[in-house]
């Protein structure tokens, strides 16, 4: 029997809704085992983030090194880099395994309005880490951030795609939960369009919903899916979330989303 592994490399959310907490969930409720290297620890709950303390640089070095040289990993998800020297540390690591599919998820602000890096770590993303990725999952706010375009339809959202790929990841999927109307995500691979629409619900429980849709994908490369497969499966986990997310009633703010909803779906009862 076969074990498929997916390393996320993100920082710690204590309230459980997003970050590598999100991303573990994710993996175990798809069948993937899940590693973590953990690059800043938040104080965080449903109500606001309230403190980020960043991993000294020698330690996500050397979570990188202990878990990629004895367990590896078959899919890597890259979410929270802080600090630009903690994502150059990230980049030079896996130049080496450039084999592995990486999903990068550039957080840039949480749930209620934190901000979640400097400036001086969002120009490395991209001239560092956009290089290595197979696909990046920018919202549209990231989206607007990174290439200074406007984004309120979907041809915009186009163009700021063509801007993104100049940076140098393979594909990107600009997710469009924050358009006026629909919410339709955009793919882009250089050569064709895809559309993935998904009904909007109406909930504010949807802390974690970047972290949770892009480690889906990586969970999904891990067992050797193709990327347009991984990311309509991504989709599906990620609006059974949402749209079960009120059961869970946590906390008195922006509560996460449901990911046992993809377990009860198959018939799993997982929470009463």
């Amino acid at each position: 029997m076969s074990h498929y592994r997916a390393l996320t490399i993100a920082g710690s959310d204590s309230g459980g809704g997003a970050g590598i907490q999100a991303d573990l969930k994710t993996f175990t409720t798809l069948g993937v085992y899940g590693l973590s290297v953990i690059t800043s620890i938040t104080a965080q709950n449903t109500q606001g983030v309230f403190g980020i303390y960043d991993v000294p640089i020698e330690g996500v070095e050397k979570q990188i090194d202990v878990v990629l040289s004895d367990i590896g990993t078959d899919a890597i998800k890259i979410g929270m880099l802080s600090s630009s020297q903690i994502v150059q540390v990230v980049s030079e690591k896996l130049k080496k395994y450039n084999h592995i599919p990486i999903v990068v998820d550039p957080v840039m602000v949480a749930k209620g309005g934190s901000p979640l890096l400097t400036d001086e770590a969002k120009e490395e993303i991209k001239n560092s880490l956009f290089p290595l990725a197979t696909v990046i999952t920018p919202n549209i706010p990231e989206a607007e951030v990174l290439t200074g375009l406007r984004i309120q339809s979907i041809e915009d959202m186009k163009r700021a795609a063509e801007q993104l790929l100049l940076y140098g990841p393979q594909s990107v999927i600009i997710k469009g939960g924050h358009l006026e109307n629909e919410a339709v995500d955009l793919f882009y691979d250089g050569e064709a369009w895809s559309l993935f629409p998904a009904k909007r619900i109406q909930t504010k429980n949807t802390h974690g919903t970047g972290c949770t849709f892009s480690s889906a994908i990586a969970a999904e490369l891990a067992k050797g899916k193709e990327l347009k497969t991984a990311i309509e499966i991504a989709k599906n986990y990620i609006q059974a979330a949402i749209e079960e997310a009120d059961q869970l009633a946590i906390g008195s703010g922006h509560g996460p989303t449901n990911h046992f909803a993809y377990m009860r779906r198959k018939g799993l009862e997982v929470w009463n």
